[in-house]
């Protein structure tokens, strides 16, 4: 019987997040992302914040505009822009992104650091999924790698999550 039930539950759920991927509709996000999973002395904070708006132009295909910045308290400061676009498999809201993003580095002197101010263009990759919490109202988990033109040492992977809103 649980079975059942859960089965009928995701089935709903996977009916209503389908409804949100249709074109014209936009999209909004805000993300947490760049956060170590864990805390040491020789650390220190580290955070970053991302946001994300955009519009689907077909069924399940969007094209999104980004911006975001990271802290690092140690010296190390960056923003970025970008454009980028995703493909949600309509059924159950899993979703895969690619895009470019420009970004500028700051490193100030301390902790190993030089003095050093650079910018870099990123192609970035990544998939999640949208976990509605309302009609309109998600939590979105993601995995994400962003692969330098400068130097490999500047490539990431990393988590993020964010709260996205679906009008």
């Amino acid at each position: 019987m649980k079975k059942i039930i859960s089965c009928l539950v995701l089935l709903v759920f996977a009916t209503l997040a389908h409804a949100q991927f249709e074109q014209n509709k936009w999209y909004f996000n805000t993300a947490i992302t760049d956060m170590g999973l864990s805390y040491s002395g020789a650390e220190d904070l580290r955070m970053g914040l991302q946001v994300t708006t955009g519009a689907f132009l077909f069924d399940d295909v969007a094209l999104l505009l980004t911006g975001e910045g990271v802290y690092h308290k140690r010296g190390e400061r960056s923003a970025a822009f970008g454009v980028s676009g995703r493909y949600y498999f309509s059924q159950n809201g899993i979703y895969l992104g690619t895009g470019i993003k420009f970004k500028h580095y700051e490193y100030e002197e301390g902790a190993g650091l030089k003095n050093e101010k650079f910018n870099d263009g990123l192609w970035s990759f990544e998939a999640g999924y949208a976990f509605f919490l309302s009609r309109t109202v998600t939590v979105e988990p993601a995995v994400y790698y962003d692969l330098s033109f400068k130097d490999k040492d500047y490539s990431k992977i990393g988590f993020k999550v964010g709260f996205g809103l679906y009008f």
